[in-house]
């Protein structure tokens, strides 16, 4: 089953311009205005919806940010106008959450903060209304980061930079010093259905799309600085997440980024072991086997490749000042705010889905972008050096790891 409409919609794309790259039927099956996944209203989080979130398990999550929150807010010196910008906020409840966690614990921050979403959709704006009503004026939303006034503050995001639309491309070998990469584009189907990412042939009945492979130098893709793979090596490349992060940290005039999200600094990302890439499709919690069924109706996403968000951030102004899996991120603001609470049966148990590594603790990752801000916050207390974990260029340039392997050996 799938949105007819929108596969019409593709259909009459591909059928006037050509075979389209997946970063645009992706772009077209989670963001069209109208038949988009996203757009639409379909996505649903929780146990009964189509993925599991950090937002899932309760008002939890919402008050451990909401600390971390207040935290940035002295460390700036207490600003008056104190922004909190939240872009991918779903149906509004992480905000409702964080904003009741302030008015108790931090009452001067949460008379400071004005709480602004970015929110495209009028479908979702409606459902952030309801849940954000005690809030009255504190909250404002805009259509996109461009209509966002330079600010002090947080840019905040949970499972956003996932689902942004990625090129998906798969190595044909090494020739003349070069791993010659080929780009999976999909165009309409003719017969056999190539209906996995990994292109193997599976015969989808009814499939209206199929894959197709083309040089890489057709979509501009720069992939040189990736390294040396195999033939038959896959995986993603995703333009459209460091230039959202770029135009956040133009925005941003002092404070932080702070995206919590699941994924892999640049050399494990592109490593040699993750062959198959990272490209996972779910409705009502279950994997869907190709991009071309439940079309409209099912979430696709990709595992985030954390080192170009942190070099899109340098290019503005900002810096990496913290890197660290979700585990360490949220027991160290619980050191710090919460080391004897006494946290209730419910709690307990959303602590454990959040913190236990093989639940979301170690899947997700916590990155924190400083504009004008050097300060160690309680969250990255017990991570690594940002830029050597992130395989950041040093002061004399140097990479720190590399990904590939050696042709030669």
């Amino acid at each position: 089953m799938a949105n007819s409409e929108l596969i019409q919609i593709i259909r009459t794309e591909i059928g006037a311009n050509g075979p389209i790259s997946f970063a645009r039927f992706m772009e077209l099956a989670l963001y069209h205005p109208v038949r988009g996944y996203y757009a639409s209203g379909r996505a649903n989080i929780g146990r009964r919806g189509d993925f599991f979130t950090n937002v899932s398990v309760g008002s939890l999550f919402g008050k451990l940010l909401a600390v971390q929150f207040a935290e940035i807010w002295e460390k700036l010196g207490r600003p008056d106008d104190f922004r909190i910008i939240e872009q991918g906020a779903h149906d509004g409840v992480f905000a409702a959450d964080s904003l009741s966690a302030l008015r108790q614990f931090a009452g001067d921050c949460f008379a400071a903060t004005s709480y602004c979403i970015v929110e495209p959709f009028p479908i979702w704006r409606e459902r952030q209304q309801k849940n954000l009503r005690e809030f009255g004026e504190k909250i404002a939303w805009v259509g996109s980061v461009d209509e966002i006034a330079p600010f002090v503050g947080i840019h905040f995001s949970n499972e956003l930079f996932d689902s942004l639309p990625v090129h998906l491309i798969v190595s044909s070998g090494v020739a003349n010093g070069a791993t010659v990469w080929n780009e999976r584009l999909v165009s309409l189907e003719q017969g056999l259905s190539v209906c996995a990412p990994s292109g193997v042939e599976l015969r989808c009945p009814g499939a209206p799309f199929a894959f197709t492979n083309a040089n890489v130098s057709r979509s501009g893709l720069q992939l040189d600085h990736l390294g040396f793979f195999p033939a038959g090596f896959e995986t993603e490349v995703n333009l459209a997440a460091p230039k959202l992060m770029n135009e956040i940290a133009t925005k941003l005039s002092r404070g932080l980024i702070l995206a919590i999200d699941y994924g892999f600094p640049r050399t494990e990302f592109y490593s040699l072991h993750r062959s198959q890439g990272s490209l996972q499709l779910r409705t009502k919690q279950k994997k869907v086997s190709s991009p071309f069924q439940q079309i409209g109706l099912a979430d696709i996403s990709a595992h985030v490749e954390w080192t170009s968000l942190a070099e899109a951030a340098q290019s503005s102004g900002a810096r990496p000042i913290g890197f660290t899996d979700q585990h360490h991120f949220l027991t160290g603001i619980i050191s710090k705010f919460f080391p004897d609470a006494a946290f209730d049966a419910s709690e307990k148990r959303a602590l454990q889905t959040l913190l236990h590594p093989e639940m979301l603790g170690r899947n997700f990752q916590a990155l924190a972008i400083g504009k004008d801000f050097h300060e160690k916050l309680a969250g990255f207390q017990f991570g690594r050096d940002p830029k050597a974990a992130l395989g950041i260029k040093d002061e004399e340039g140097e990479e720190v790891g590399r990904s590939g392997w050696n042709p030669q050996s």
